[in-house]
């Protein structure tokens, strides 16, 4: 992809995700065009609301996930949940590529104890400022929130156990790259657990021309052999893709009408360093 047009999509997901986080615009758990473009009841809500404990179980979270977490930190932007492969540990260091409002974080932090460290990173300045008060509210001290891009994180070398990630690496228009920083920031024997969407035939053109789509977690979608491919040539080994069938019923609702889960589902994926 040429410089140009990346540069075009990361400032599009930017906007768009800012536009999230700030409440000026719906997620995708949300986003009919029926719909006003205030910020629905998923996005911001200090209880969790029916809709977004609906959509957070469909995608593989339980009602404890949901509810030991601040409210305002999940905004059902996921397609999966990768807290539940990454088999963590008390005392681990935890990476989060795209962290958002800091759910995935909070789970993880969870599961690690005090002794174990969170770092989220976002490319989304308003992402990281509503990460950073959730985690202050909820008084979530082994977390902290960096912004940064997923492709050239600002982490040191060989420093994290393990890196998890929620339907972003989709969103990069440079995945190889993520793969390879995410390799260079895992310690020898670190792991992947990722939740993303692959691509499962090709796109119309009418979607890849999409720079909506593109933000919505669709045309920016990758074949499970390229991903497998790209993380082999990062250097990692022990590559698991597993499609979750069930993906389609969700995605579905992602665009009313236009058969998205035709073309992509989710997928769990984890590899080792």
């Amino acid at each position: 992809m040429d410089i140009k047009k990346s540069e075009e999509i990361k400032k599009a997901v930017r906007e768009r995700y800012g536009a999230i986080a700030t409440g000026t615009s719906t997620s995708c758990c949300g986003d009919k065009p029926s719909q006003p473009t205030k910020a629905s009841s998923c996005c911001s809500t200090k209880e969790p609301d029916d809709h977004l404990v609906q959509y957070s179980t469909s995608v593989g979270y339980n009602h404890n996930d949901v509810f030991n977490v601040p409210a305002e930190s999940n905004m059902a932007l996921g397609c999966g949940n990768p807290t539940a492969i990454a088999n963590l540990k008390q005392g681990e260091t935890v990476v989060d590529l795209g962290s958002g409002g800091g759910f995935d974080c909070f789970l993880a932090a969870n599961q690690i104890g005090k002794s174990g460290y969170v770092i989220g990173v976002d490319m989304t300045a308003d992402m990281i400022s509503k990460a950073r008060q959730n985690a202050l509210k909820s008084n979530f001290e082994n977390v902290e929130f960096r912004l940064g891009e997923i492709e050239h994180l600002p982490i040191a070398d060989s420093s994290a156990d393990v890196i998890i990630s929620n339907c972003v690496i989709n969103l990069s228009t440079d995945k190889p790259q993520v793969f390879k920083d995410a390799y260079r920031v895992l310690r020898p024997g670190g792991r992947l657990a990722i939740s993303d969407v692959v691509l499962t035939a090709q796109l119309p053109k009418e979607i890849l021309g999409d720079l909506s789509l593109y933000c919505e977690c669709t045309s920016g979608a990758i074949t499970i052999e390229e991903y497998q491919s790209e993380l082999r040539k990062a250097g990692f080994k022990d590559i698991s893709i597993e499609p979750k069938e069930d993906s389609r019923e969700f995605i579905r609702e992602w665009r009313e009408g236009m058969n998205l889960e035709q073309y992509i589902m989710s997928a769990n994926i984890q590899a080792r360093k």
